[in-house]
C-alpha cells in the first residue's frame, strides 16, 4: 500500500513536469507507463486500504494498543460482544474482495481458537493483553544463561528462573506489591477459566502426538464413569473430548 502511494506521488510529479515541459517525450512516455501501472493496481490498492481500515477497527474493539485506552474500564464480555458485532458486519465478497476476505477468515479462525483465552485480560486489572514484555524478559534471561554456561539448552531456568526475575525488581517488597494487586480469589477464578478454555486444545495436541494412548485413556475414563454410575448398558452418549476432534 505504501508502494502504491509512492507511485501516486511520482505520477503527480510527472504530470506537473509535463505541464511545464510538454515537448519532452521521455517524461510523457514515463508518465503514461506510471498511470497505466496505477490503473492496473487501483482495485487491489483500494481493497488493501479498506482492509487496513478494518484492521484498525479490530484493534479498537480489542482496545489495542493498551496505552491508548489506559483510562477506559470494560469487561471481557463487552469486548466479546463488540468483536462478534464487528464480525457480523464484516462480510466481504471472497471473489472481488480477496484481502478483506482473507482478514475476515483469519479473524474468525483466531477468535474461535483463542478469543476465550484472551478475554480474562480485560477482567483482571493490570493484566496486559499480550506477552511481549514477558517474552522479552525471558529472552534476555535465556541469552544470559547461554552466555554464562556456553550451552544452547536453557532448561536450568525452570529451577532458577523465578530468582532471576526477582533480581529484576528493586526489592522483594516491590515484587510482592505487584503480585498482590490482583486478589487471590480473582486470580484463581480466572485461572480456572483459562484451564477450561485450554482443555480442547490440549486434548487435540495429545491426540495428534500420541493418538493410541490418548484414545485408550479417554475410553478408560468413559468406561470407569459408566461403571461408577451403574450404567452397564450400551453407551448412549459420546465423550465431550471426542466431539472436539
Amino acid at each position: 500500500m505504501a508502494g502504491y502511494q509512492q507511485l501516486e506521488a511520482i505520477a503527480l510529479a510527472l504530470h506537473q513536469v509535463n505541464q511545464t515541459c510538454p515537448e519532452n517525450n521521455y517524461f510523457q512516455q514515463l508518465s503514461a507507463r506510471v498511470d497505466r501501472t496505477l490503473e492496473k493496481n487501483r482495485t487491489l490498492a483500494n481493497n488493501l486500504k479498506e482492509t487496513h481500515q478494518w484492521l484498525h477497527k479490530i484493534a479498537a474493539c480489542l482496545r489495542y494498543p493498551p496505552k491508548t485506552y489506559a483510562e477506559e474500564t470494560l469487561t471481557g464480555e463487552q469486548v466479546a460482544q463488540e468483536v462478534e458485532a464487528l464480525q457480523r458486519h464484516f462480510q466481504p465478497d471472497p471473489k472481488h474482495q480477496r484481502p478483506q476476505a482473507a482478514l475476515c477468515h483469519r479473524l474468525q479462525r483466531l477468535w474461535d481458537a483463542y478469543g476465550e483465552q484472551l478475554l480474562p485480560c480485560y477482567d483482571i486489572p493490570g493484566l496486559p493483553p499480550d506477552t511481549f514484555q514477558l517474552e522479552n524478559l525471558f529472552g534476555r534471561l535465556r541469552g544470559h544463561q547461554r552466555r554464562i554456561s556456553g550451552r544452547k539448552s536453557t532448561r536450568e531456568l525452570n529451577k532458577l528462573g523465578h530468582y532471576q526475575v526477582l533480581f529484576k525488581a528493586e526489592s522483594e517488597t516491590e515484587l510482592l506489591e505487584h503480585l498482590r494487586k490482583v486478589p487471590l480469589e480473582d486470580y484463581q477464578a480466572q485461572r480456572r477459566k483459562i484451564m477450561t478454555a485450554e482443555l480442547s486444545s490440549q486434548f487435540l495436541h495429545r491426540l495428534h502426538h500420541d493418538p493410541e494412548s490418548t484414545m485408550k485413556r479417554l475410553a478408560d475414563q468413559y468406561v470407569s464413569s459408566n461403571s461408577e454410575d451403574g450404567q452397564d448398558n450400551q453407551p448412549t452418549s459420546i465423550p465431550g473430548s471426542i466431539c472436539s476432534i
